[in-house]
């Protein structure tokens, strides 16, 4: 099993910048790919960023440019910051993980979630 914690939530105004934060523990070896979705009522949880173990990193085309995601091997913890943040962006952001094989993008191939962080970004 595999634990995620996610912290770094809250609210800003648009333009602003938050950082979030998921620490991984338990049998992390088996992790290979770290995922950030965010998902609002209604809709469908969303691919927003993932990054695997080797460095690779990946982004949905509506935050290239604006959010960037990192990892700390030391500290098992995924970052991802957020800059020039729009109200769009509001949601419940969660931190996932997963071993080889599928999208990155697609919520359904992941085995771990975290509980979630709500991010709420003003106009």
């Amino acid at each position: 099993q595999v634990q995620l914690v996610e912290s770094g939530g809250g609210s800003v105004q648009a333009g602003g910048s938050l950082r979030l934060s998921c620490a991984a523990s338990g049998y992390t070896y088996s992790v290979n790919l770290m995922g950030w979705f965010r998902q609002v009522p209604g809709k469908e949880r969303e691919g927003v960023a993932a990054i695997q173990t080797n460095g690779i990193r990946y982004y949905a085309d509506s935050v290239v440019g604006r959010f960037t995601i990192s990892q700390d091997y030391a500290k098992n913890t995924v970052y991802l910051q957020m800059n020039s943040l729009k109200p769009e962006d509001t949601a419940m952001y969660y931190c996932a993980a997963k071993g080889y094989g599928g999208s990155w993008y697609q919520s359904r191939g992941y085995n771990y979630w975290g509980q979630g962080t709500q991010v709420t970004v003003s106009s």
